[in-house]
């Protein structure tokens, strides 16, 4: 009897010929370059040091297309962006040390948003390694230990024989549920020596699977078939498993009510008649959510903003499906199916049975109704206009990245995405300076769509040197900058908790004369003038900034009931 895994494929006479000449001048470099190009990659993001230069000059040598940034963190970042918009893994190319560790908080927000992110590192001489006594540049006791806390795997290579093997290991690792960013390191001589090694060609690093467990689908089947008030939480569980149609079907077949998390923006259509859009933080969606007898929660952890700030309390059954496994049950008690948000909503289509509930669409309303009166009463139409304007501009199929500021904190709950994977922001890790760079990931993923991103003009300052890159490789983004003077959440978070503010105000550049100075168009733009103003540099090819000064408030909090 023979089995799948017990065939091998017999090399053609051309590639053992190959195998056995390789070309002259090859070095372990070229070994990294060529498992990437046999995976599948195209792009890759990063930034040069000393111990990767083997790496780099590899690419000189390949077709592989280079997207370099002006800091390791935004580069990470960049790969980020690329990894969601294209379901592959993004390779990040950086050095020792300084570099490497410079890269960690974009990681951290990829590990968080399940974004897949295959860092490949180098590492100072393999005759130092474990000492941290050599004395040698950007030297660390043990590098890899840096990471170890924040990626999902960490592959160390220590002979160009363990390359291929380790970069395909890191690859599948970065691509099976849930998806996430991988560390690899590769010493400076093992880069940099003459390699005899037949050129890479195979590339079957296939993702592993994670169906859900029968037994546990049947009874989530049975409890959703015989609920009496159903409702859905759609995390970006289900963006990464590219499963919102799955999800539309189920919740039309259940007519059960759908939310989604800020990570899952997009996953169900915002105008639906079972949609409940986004407010998570606010009570009247607390409640709802509450008082479901059965509510299933899929791609979704239920960490602080999906669970109005721990604040809520189910009163029926919690289904709740995660590809990752520390999520499961770790802040609620659940009938815990531990999948891919694709396999399992297609486990629930083949076995529940349709509901007939004519009144779902009404009490969807009646909540809307309800928010909508609660935000009026707030005299917050500046802030809601301004989210009218950037939806006019912002072309239906385009993606939008937002970063930690005021505007996005309200694109949460009351921006429509139009569609699955288009908005994204930091609110995973919830570091600054994510929106810009991670834009230009994007934009080089999609060339024929232009992308926002919106920054404050504390998060901005994160980011300004990638207008160099920007129009380095002219990438199609526009950049709006919402400038209210200083770090405009964390002003409010002070003044409402101690009376005032400390340490939130900065003196900024004009951004307008230096996004100029890059080459990049930019404009002062008003409230009023901003939706004609952000459409034409939309429509415009390359990159551009949009200046807009105002200061912004935040919704009332509602999660103290």
């Amino acid at each position: 009897m023979t089995h799948d895994h017990d065939l091998v494929l017999r090399p053609t006479e051309q590639q053992i010929s190959a195998a056995l000449n390789p070309p002259p001048g090859r070095n372990g470099g070229d070994l990294v370059v060529e498992t990437l190009a046999a995976l599948g990659t195209t792009t890759v993001f990063g930034l040069p040091g000393q111990h990767a230069l083997g790496m780099f000059d590899a690419l000189r040598r390949s077709d592989l297309r280079y997207i370099g940034l002006r800091v390791e963190n935004n580069a990470g970042f960049a790969a980020d962006a690329y990894g969601r918009i294209t379901g592959e893994a993004a390779p990040l190319l950086l050095s020792t040390g300084p570099g490497a560790l410079t890269s960690l908080a974009a990681l951290q927000e990829a590990a968080a948003a399940s974004a897949p992110v295959l860092a490949i590192s180098s590492q100072i001489p393999t005759a130092g390694l474990g000492g941290g006594r050599h004395g040698y540049l950007h030297e660390l006791p043990d590098q890899s230990a840096s990471f170890r806390g924040v990626v999902k795997s960490v592959h160390t290579v220590r002979s160009q024989s363990q390359i291929p093997s380790a970069i395909d290991a890191a690859w599948k690792s970065a691509l099976s549920a849930p998806h996430g960013p991988v560390w690899v390191e590769i010493p400076q001589d093992v880069l940099l020596a003459e390699t005899t090694i037949p050129v890479v060609t195979g590339g079957d690093a296939f993702p592993e699977e994670l169906p859900p467990r029968p037994e546990l689908t049947a009874v989530a089947a049975d409890l959703l078939s015989r609920a009496e008030r159903p409702a859905i939480i759609a995390g970006g569980g289900v963006v990464r498993a590219d499963a919102s149609g799955k999800l539309k079907q189920l919740a039309e077949m259940l007519q059960a009510p759908v939310v989604t998390t800020p990570g899952g923006k997009g996953a169900f259509p915002w105008k639906h008649p079972l949609s409940l859009q986004s407010w998570l933080e606010d009570r009247h969606t607390t409640d709802f959510l509450e008082d479901a007898d059965v509510l299933l929660v899929i791609g979704s952890g239920l960490g602080e903003l999906s669970s109005n700030y721990h604040t809520f309390r189910p009163r029926g059954r919690v289904i709740q499906i995660e590809a990752d496994l520390g999520k499961l049950e770790a802040n609620h008690p659940a009938l815990g199916i531990h999948a891919d948000a694709r396999l399992a909503l297609q486990a629930l289509l083949e076995t529940v049975a349709e509901r007939s509930d004519t009144s779902a669409p009404e009490r969807v309303r009646e909540l809307l109704a309800k928010v909508a009166a609660r935000i009026a009463s707030q005299e917050l139409t500046l802030e809601q206009d301004l989210l009218t304007s950037v939806r006019k501009a912002l072309p239906a199929d385009s993606p939008s990245f937002w970063d930690m500021t005021i505007l996005a904190y309200w694109a949460w709950s009351a921006f429509d995405a139009k569609g699955p994977n288009h908005m994204h922001s930091a609110q995973g890790a919830g570091g600054l300076g994510y929106a810009y760079p991670a834009a230009l990931g994007a934009a080089a993923a999609d060339p024929t769509r232009p992308v926002l991103a919106v920054s404050g003009d504390g998060g901005a300052l994160y980011s300004i040197a990638e207008l160099a890159t920007a129009r380095q490789y002219d990438l199609n983004v526009t950049w709006l900058i919402v400038d209210d003077g200083g770090y405009g959440i964390l002003r409010e978070y002070m003044t409402d908790a101690f009376g005032e503010a400390t340490a939130t105000e900065l003196t900024r550049p004009d951004y307008v004369a230096l996004a100029e100075s890059f080459g990049v168009p930019g404009v002062r733009t008003s409230p009023e003038t901003l939706s004609d103003d952000l459409s034409k540099a939309l429509a415009s090819p390359g990159p551009a900034v949009v200046v807009l000064p105002v200061v912004l408030r935040m919704f009332a909090a509602t999660h103290l009931g």
